[in-house]
């Protein structure tokens, strides 16, 4: 009897990749760019909920929700019926000049939602890098300041403006200079560091705005402390800067709370964001101060921004998330994160686990206790090996983001198969060392 996809759990037919699977790999090989970071040869034929089907049958748990986007779950039944009902009635007529509701109605939901008392408008974009360099073009126009600050291990994107403000990873910059000047580096989480900056090379009477994820996500699942973000605020208030959060990849419940700021009590002047809005159609938007959003017309648009159709899967996945998958993110993340430590106790490779809700990192480390990038790496495919799907962020981290759809038995299985794939690693390093030992 064949088993529905999202009902099944992971299966792995034979190597990997299989026959299908390899000839598709050749084929990208030839044409697509090699710029693009592929983590295992994984060629996906179809997905639903949590689950991946790659080209030769094999089915794989999904930990990745295709880097935090499909918050819903994967071809949710439900954002299928809104994009299809949508793609009938109206595909494309771009919000920069005309108006159509799917738009109107996404961006009241945003406004709303968006933390904060005061009345809000909003910016769509295509993505998390365009919601970001509108954020940065609005910041210095409202303020008439040159100066940004980022933080270093910051991941904002790769165009000009948000590669400029990302610091998390030298490949993403050489070779790309000049960047966009007036942009300053603190060290995320301390306050002392912002406030040496100001005090230093950063005139707070220059500087437009401060730009930060309430959570860093590429540069490792890095939680702050609870006195970090309402500093932030406190200094913006002093010195009349602008707070703007990243929330590209923790919002829409990743953290178990809409946005992830929401667990410290603090509003920033702008929100960008992005990935999980929309269930994997491309859109982003940021959400600022109805007095701060202050640009006149022409002054930035976007032709596809606010595609209606991906408005429709946005507004079908916030509805879920509210009714259903906010909760159970909570829930699972929990759930998750208390496996995960109960690993760490018996597997001396876990330096740390941290996070929030759905958005937990895992931190492996050597025999030395420094952190040990190889190490993740193997850990990582190992897991894919035996249908797991997982993905590194920062130096030495494994990202854990699943769709908030997730079960209680998919986080049983998920952490069954970490662990077998952690065992998998102990022994290959047992054996190398072995084998090196008798030479």
């Amino acid at each position: 009897m064949t088993v529905a996809l999202h009902r099944d759990e992971p299966r792995i037919v034979g190597p990997l990749p299989g026959p299908k699977s390899a000839a598709w790999l050749e084929r990208d090989d030839r044409v697509m760019s090699p710029s693009y970071t592929r983590a295992y040869p994984l060629v996906v034929r179809r997905a639903r909920g949590a689950m991946i089907e790659d080209m030769d049958g094999n089915r794989f748990l999904d930990f990745t929700a295709g880097i935090a986007v499909t918050n819903v779950g994967h071809a949710h039944p439900k954002v299928v019926k809104a994009i299809a009902r949508q793609s009938d009635r109206l595909i494309h007529m771009s919000g920069t000049d005309f108006y159509y509701a799917p738009q109107i109605r996404l961006a009241e939901r945003l406004a709303k939602l968006a933390p904060g008392a005061e009345a809000k408008r909003v910016f769509f974009t295509n993505s998390g890098a365009e919601s970001i360099e509108a954020a940065l073009k609005l910041a210095r126009r409202h303020s008439g300041r040159p100066r940004v600050m980022a933080f270093l291990n910051a991941f904002h994107g790769r165009t000009y403006g948000a590669m400029s403000l990302t610091a998390s990873k030298p490949i993403q910059r050489k070779g790309f200079s000049p960047l966009v000047p007036g942009v300053h580096h603190a060290r995320y989480g301390d306050l002392d560091s912002v406030r040496t900056l100001l005090k230093t090379v950063c005139p707070p009477e220059e500087l437009a705005a401060i730009f930060v994820e309430p959570i860093q996500g590429e540069g490792g699942y890095i939680v702050p402390d609870p006195d970090f973000l309402p500093g932030l605020r406190k200094l913006c208030d002093e010195h009349g800067v602008l707070l703007v959060f990243d929330e590209v990849q923790s919002g829409f419940g990743r953290t178990g709370k809409m946005f992830a700021s929401e667990h410290w009590g603090v509003a920033a002047d702008m929100v960008c964001l992005a990935k999980g809005i929309a269930a994997g159609m491309p859109l982003g938007a940021i959400v600022a101060r109805k007095e701060v959003m202050d640009w006149p017309p022409g002054s930035h648009a976007s032709t596809f921004g606010g595609n209606p159709v991906a408005c429709a899967a946005a507004l079908a996945s916030l509805r879920l998330i509210e009714s259903k998958y906010l909760r159970n993110a909570e829930i699972r993340g929990a759930q998750l994160r208390e496996g995960l430590e109960t690993l760490a106790g018996r597997h001396p490779i876990v330096r740390e686990v941290r996070g929030k809700g759905l958005m937990i990192g895992m931190e492996i480390q050597d025999a030395d206790g420094l952190p040990s990038p190889s190490g993740r790496g193997d850990v990582i495919q190992a897991a894919f090996h035996r249908g797991l799907l997982l993905l590194p962020c920062g130096p030495s981290t494994v990202r854990f983001c699943p769709p908030l759809c997730l079960t209680g038995r998919q986080v049983e299985i998920g952490l069954e198969l970490l662990e077998a794939a952690m065992d998998d690693v102990g022994k290959a390093n047992h054996n190398g060392s072995a084998s090196r030992a008798t030479l």
